[in-house]
């Protein structure tokens, strides 16, 4: 677990590949069944289980969710650290974290514990991977709820079995300007799989940004799971791609590409949602090789660091509504001018 930084393959559709393990301890009651002092209990017993294991102790931070100001857990919500519903209520609530970010634990959320594993591009093979080591290195202390016949336990039935759930994170902007979108996500939710918006609910998304993932947890293995997403998602990268070239020929999408570069290197101020838009264009722009001397993955990271929560706290102080809008533009001119 030494290296939690690879790259995956596919980044010019692929942006972000997560594993989710959701696990309960047999001797507590289930989250909407614990008191206080059940869940400080559980806190401990995490902490307990982390501290005393080299092989996680050295690799993970704990945050107390209580003792964090409301633009700390937002950000960490806009990092995909941790869930928007694990903020409502940071009470006896907790999370650790990776110096990269790459993995996280959340405690006390709708299941006991709650692991992620977030790598760059299509990775699921090693993302699941280094879940299932840190799976396992809790097991030995926490000792899970398992049963032979129903798999893990876990408070919501849906999520009964492998209580593992996979996702993709792609940028689809030609099929969603095809339209596409709509049909292709009705179509894969009769195979088990959910293609939905991720800066906006349904089936649209502001900078044509969408999650891919799998629905069933019960009756398949782990690797049967990935294997399917990820033969999905093969699909939909050929079926994105296969719409780039008539598209990159349009003078007008040209015309697009290029106003938003020029506006991304000279804007004053800028909204996030109106960077969205124009990094998208950017994007899609650099896959189809309008533009050579920026890299999709310095916009990744930019799609990210760019939220309103998480810029407010880079900076270290309040700001307002214009602040951000013009640290938001000198940041996103800084780095396209480097």
């Amino acid at each position: 677990m030494d290296d939690l930084r690879e790259n995956g393959s596919e980044q010019d559709v692929v942006i972000r590949t997560r594993i989710h393990l959701t696990r309960n301890l047999r001797d507590i009651p289930f989250p909407s069944k614990m008191n206080r002092t059940d869940r400080l209990t559980l806190v401990h017993k995490a902490m307990d289980a982390v501290e005393e294991n080299k092989a996680l102790s050295h690799i993970l931070r704990y945050m107390d969710m209580g003792s964090l100001s409301k633009t700390e857990a937002v950000s960490l919500v806009e990092r995909y650290l941790v869930s928007a519903e694990f903020i409502s209520d940071c009470e006896g609530r907790g999370v650790f974290i990776t110096d990269d970010e790459s993995m996280s634990i959340m405690v006390n959320e709708e299941d006991h514990i709650h692991i992620q594993s977030s790598l760059w591009g299509l990775n699921l093979e090693n993302a699941y991977q280094k879940a299932d080591i840190l799976d396992d290195l809790l097991n030995r202390s926490l000792h899970f709820a398992f049963d032979k016949d129903l798999g893990y336990l876990t408070q919501n039935p849906v999520k009964l079995g492998t209580g593992m759930r996979a996702s993709l994170i792609l940028h689809l902007p030609a099929l969603r300007g095809s339209g596409g979108i709509v049909r292709i996500s009705s179509n894969l939710s009769k195979l088990g799989l959910s293609l939905r918006g991720v800066f906006e609910t349904g089936e649209d998304s502001k900078g044509a940004v969408y999650q891919l993932s799998n629905q069933v947890t019960f009756g398949i293995s782990e690797q049967e799971a990935i294997a399917n997403l990820k033969s999905i998602a093969t699909q939909l990268i050929h079926q994105e791609r296969a719409l780039w070239e008539e598209l990159a020929e349009k003078p007008e999408i040209q015309d697009t590409v290029s106003r938003s570069l020029a506006i991304l290197q000279s804007a004053k101020m800028m909204a996030y949602d109106e960077f969205l838009q124009l990094a998208s264009n950017v994007r899609f722009g650099i896959s189809v090789g309008l533009i050579g001397d920026i890299r999709s993955d310095q916009l990744n990271r930019l799609i990210i660091a760019m939220q309103p929560a998480t810029l407010t706290l880079r900076s270290g102080k309040k700001l307002t509504q214009n602040e951000r809008r013009i640290l938001r533009a000198n940041q996103v001119r800084d780095l396209l001018y480097k």
